[in-house]
């Protein structure tokens, strides 16, 4: 009778494959894992446009100052009416809500310090669709003049944060005419 000559592996071989198997998939893994956090980038610059074309529409539609005639609009702010709003005082006019703005510059400070729950013209919630979404709005005068603080246009910055905290910012202008 003939021996066979038996073949196989050593623990120590099926070890060493393993460790040296663990270290090129630890190597692969790496390379490819910010590839994972980055492939989400475009669809939250998505929804991010989708909330700031959202919320700026909602800014824009309103009167550019507190004290201008909104039944027509033959009288403006600063041109034979009341003084346009001081920069200084921008933001909500007393106890008023996102409902009840009434003018650009009562969006300023919206959302500062995380305060603003996301929601539609409405105020349906939309928390559960733009979950970890942060929006900001920040409200000046365009080239003040020294002296009043006050000028024929306002910018208008609308700063949405992703859940990748990357920010987009979004700019409009609104005039007093």
């Amino acid at each position: 009778m003939l021996a066979t000559k038996q073949q196989g592996v050593t623990l120590i071989e099926l070890v060493i494959g393993i460790t040296v198997l663990a270290v090129a998939l630890t190597l692969i893994t790496s390379v490819l894992s910010p590839l994972f956090v980055r492939s989400t980038d475009p669809w939250h610059q998505v929804r991010a446009a989708e909330l700031g074309h959202s919320l700026m529409n909602e800014i824009l539609a309103r009167s550019f100052d507190q004290q201008s005639d909104r039944s027509g609009g033959f009288l403006r702010c600063d041109e034979g009416g009341p003084p346009c709003t001081d920069q200084n005082d921008f933001g909500p006019d007393g106890a008023e809500t996102r409902l009840w703005f009434n003018d650009v510059d009562d969006f300023h400070g919206f959302g500062a310090e995380g305060s603003a729950i996301l929601s539609n013209i409405l105020a349906a919630e939309l928390n559960d669709a733009y979950r970890n979404y942060q929006a900001e709005v920040f409200v000046s005068y365009v080239d003040p003049d020294p002296i009043t603080n006050r000028s024929p246009l306002k910018r208008i910055d609308v700063i949405i944060t992703t859940p990748t905290n990357t920010e987009i910012i979004f700019s409009a202008y609104k005039g007093n005419w």
